[in-house]
């Protein structure tokens, strides 16, 4: 069985290359809203959304201060 902490360290790690790919899919959304003269609110959007992912991600990780290795 596997232990709690097993289950969300898959988990911050599956959120941590969410996060990558939404930072990626942000940056070309901002590069083609540059090249073609338009609103860059779709990347905004889209940075919201990592930043959030980011946040759950840092939640799950192991507790500052615990003498856990």
């Amino acid at each position: 069985m596997i232990s709690l902490s097993e289950q969300l360290d898959d988990i911050r790690s599956r959120l941590e290359v969410i996060a990558e790919e939404l930072a990626d899919l942000a940056l070309d959304r901002l590069k083609e809203s540059l090249a073609e003269g338009t609103d860059a609110s779709e990347e905004r959007r889209i940075t919201r959304a990592r930043r959030a992912v980011e946040k759950a991600a840092t939640l799950l990780g192991p507790e500052r201060g615990t003498d856990d290795p």
